[in-house]
């Protein structure tokens, strides 16, 4: 959820079933920064991988959708620490070697958001930005060669460059 709706690590622990609307494709934050509201998108695929988890969910004790599923504790909210040590032990794990952060993964949602031609204002309100200029600084990792090439593959005007000038 993190990757595919672009949520931060205590947004998406502080769902709950009811927040999740797949016929939609939505979900409820309620819990954003500084505590606002917003509703975000998620596609089929992050559905799909989600799927296993919520059939699992239904095995625990009712609370937040992100729980603990063994232990003394079992069922109660996961913390954040938690979160990110078992996304370090995973990474780890499958060989990643590089230093793996949640914040991360909605970075890389909104970058490929953009790859999609997703306008940037659309961008700004899926993450919860209430500034443009935040937005931009998620995309700060677009390569250089990125950018060349993709001004490099503009077609040309569909007008003579002349067109409209008076000499």
């Amino acid at each position: 959820m993190l990757w595919r709706a672009g949520l931060r690590i205590n947004e998406a622990l502080s769902l709950t079933e009811t927040d999740l609307e797949e016929r939609r494709g939505s979900i409820l934050v309620r819990h954003g920064k500084n505590d606002r509201r917003r509703v975000v998108g998620m596609d089929a695929w992050g559905w799909t991988a989600l799927g296993p988890w919520l059939s699992e969910r239904l095995t625990l004790p009712v609370g937040t959708l992100f729980c603990v599923i063994a232990g003394p504790t079992r069922g109660h909210a996961w913390s954040a620490s938690a979160a990110r040590l078992e996304l370090h032990r995973t990474a780890l794990a499958v060989g990643v070697r590089r230093r793996v952060a949640p914040h991360q993964l909605r970075h890389a949602h909104a970058v490929e958001l953009l790859r999609e031609g997703i306008p940037l204002p659309l961008i700004q309100r899926q993450l919860g930005h209430s500034h443009l200029s935040t937005t931009g600084t998620y995309l700060q990792g677009i390569s250089s060669e990125e950018i060349i090439s993709t001004v490099h593959a503009r077609r040309a005007p569909m007008m003579h460059a002349s067109a409209g000038l008076e000499l």
